[in-house]
Formats: C-alpha cells, structure tokens, sequence
C-alpha cells in the first residue's frame, strides 16, 4: 500500500513553528518596552547622576565619582538602619494585625466577603497625604487614643520600648509606625486572604481527625499553605515602608527622619542631586538583597 504526502506540507510546518517562536516575543514586547523607558532607562540615569561631580550653577560633569557613596553613607547610616527598622516593625505590625483579618475575610460568603473586601481597600479611595494627616487627630494629646494609653499606663511601656520620649504619642516613633501599618495594611491583607481562600478546608477536618490541637493545626497545615501569602503580604509591605517619607514626616519628629526624607531633601531643598542618587542607589540595592535573602530563608517560590 503507497501513502501520498502532500509536497507542500513542509511549509506550512516551518510557518507554525516561526509563527511559535515569535509569538512569545511578539507578546513580551509592550512589556519590555515599558520596563525600559520606565525602569531601565531612569536606573541607569540616576547611576550617572550618582557618579558625577559640580552644582546646580555651574552643572554637573560625570567624573566617576564613587567616594560619594562611602560619603553618603558615614553621613546618614542613622537613617538607613531607622528606615529597615521602622519598617520591618510596621511589616510585623501588619502580618499580626493582617493575618486573623484575612482570615476572617475567606470564611465569610456571599455578599458579607465581597462587603469586607471593599472596606480593606476603601482606604485607597482616599489620598495618602489626607490619611496620614488624618493620624495627627487620631493621636493628638487631647484625643481618646492619648487618653485610654495614659490611663492603662501603655505609655510607660512604650517609653520603655523608646517608642516614645513622654506621654504624648504624636510625633514620635510609635506614631510613625502607626501611620506605616495603616497606610500598608491592605497591602498585606490581599495576598494573604487570597491565599486563606482557596486553603481546602477538608484538611483541617483531616488534621482534626489525627487528633491535632488548633495549635498545631495552625502550624502545620494553615501556615505552610499560607506561606506564599504571607511573602507576598511582607514584601508588598517592607518594600514601600522602606522608602516611606510621608509617615516620618508628618508624624515624627527630627529624630526619626527616615532616608526616604533624607532624599527628598537632597533632591528638592538642598539640591545635591549625586548625593541623592547615590542615597536612591544605596537603598534600592539594600532592598533587594534582603529581599533576596529573605525569599530563599522563607523556602517559597510560588508567589501569588
């Protein structure tokens, strides 16, 4: 028996597979192109304006200028470590706070779960400067807030904690870190209800039925499974908190001046554009490495 092949069925084969090829570039490409002329391209200019020497009179001429970052750095050191801490406080402050939340949010149903949703995200209805101003009633000494700490002596505490020098909570750390875990809290609630909404919930009655407590039902079956909620929630949240100068600046005081305001002032008041780049290049490169690190201790890979 002869079987017939259609002379032109090569073609049509090597067509497929160049369209194949072309395709996954063909769709990458709006992406990229935006990654260049929006990331790329202004990473590599602040990275010259780093490197150069001059003033805002006379301009700037690169001149390869790398002692400014050993430079910048002796000078505001105080204010890189401050701004990790502060937000890797406000980053904890949000999981402990964010966590029970989205829990709560993924074992509602209906109307009531999409109700809660909207009220998470309602705070972006509104401007961030309005909402971090709108801290300063919320924790003025004549408020309910000031009142109920110094009544139930939580002030001694926080002055213990130096969260505070005396009794009032306004401009003062506690109050700037109250303003970044209110500002970044929708940030960490999201990923983790995303997460805490499609957990089988067949697996707890399982743990349940291996006797386990609510305890270790927590340990060993919520938590691994939230895990990729909870890298997502944290890096969402210490990322921006990190290079916050709003909350410090509107709800501190000059002892906790953040290096996101330190670079604000470089750039708009004092006008020393290089030491700002380097102080932008300085943080940018912290980030990422704790983030790197972060992410290979957290042992997680499926971020959602």
């Amino acid at each position: 028996m002869a079987f017939a092949t259609p002379l032109g069925g090569a073609a049509p084969r090597r067509t497929a597979r160049r369209r194949g090829y072309f395709a996954p570039i063909l769709l990458l490409t709006p992406a990229m192109l935006w990654l260049t002329i929006f990331f790329i391209v202004p990473t590599i200019s602040l990275a010259s304006q780093s490197l150069q020497t001059g003033d805002i009179d006379n301009g700037y001429t690169l001149t390869w200028n790398f002692a400014i970052y050993g430079d910048v750095l002796s000078r505001y050191w105080t204010q890189f470590v401050r701004s990790i801490l502060y937000a890797a406080t406000a980053t904890v402050g949000t999981l402990l706070l964010g966590y029970p939340l989205a829990w709560f949010i993924a074992h509602r149903s209906g109307r009531w779960k999409n109700m809660l949703l909207v009220l998470v995200v309602a705070p972006f209805f509104t401007n961030f400067l309005i909402r971090t101003l709108a801290w300063q009633i919320i924790l003025t000494d004549e408020g309910w807030v000031a009142g109920f700490f110094r009544a139930t002596g939580l002030t001694h505490v926080l002055q213990w904690l130096q969260l505070t020098s005396n009794d009032s909570l306004l401009f003062s750390p506690f109050a700037v870190v109250c303003g970044l875990v209110y500002n970044f809290l929708p940030f960490m609630v999201l990923p983790l209800y995303t997460s805490l909404d499609r957990l089988d919930t067949r697996l707890l009655d399982a743990a349940g039925d291996l006797y386990a407590n609510g305890w270790n039902t927590f340990w060993k079956v919520i938590w691994p499974l939230s895990l990729p909620g909870v890298v997502s929630g944290t890096l969402l949240t210490f990322i921006p908190a990190a290079g916050d100068y709003i909350n410090s600046k509107l709800l501190g005081n000059t002892q906790t001046v953040m290096i996101g305001q330190v670079i604000d002032a470089q750039f708009l008041r004092v006008l020393d554009y290089p030491a700002a780049a380097a102080l932008s290049f300085i943080l940018m490169a912290t980030i990422i490495i704790l983030v790197a690190v972060y992410v290979r201790i957290a042992g997680t890979e499926e971020l959602v």
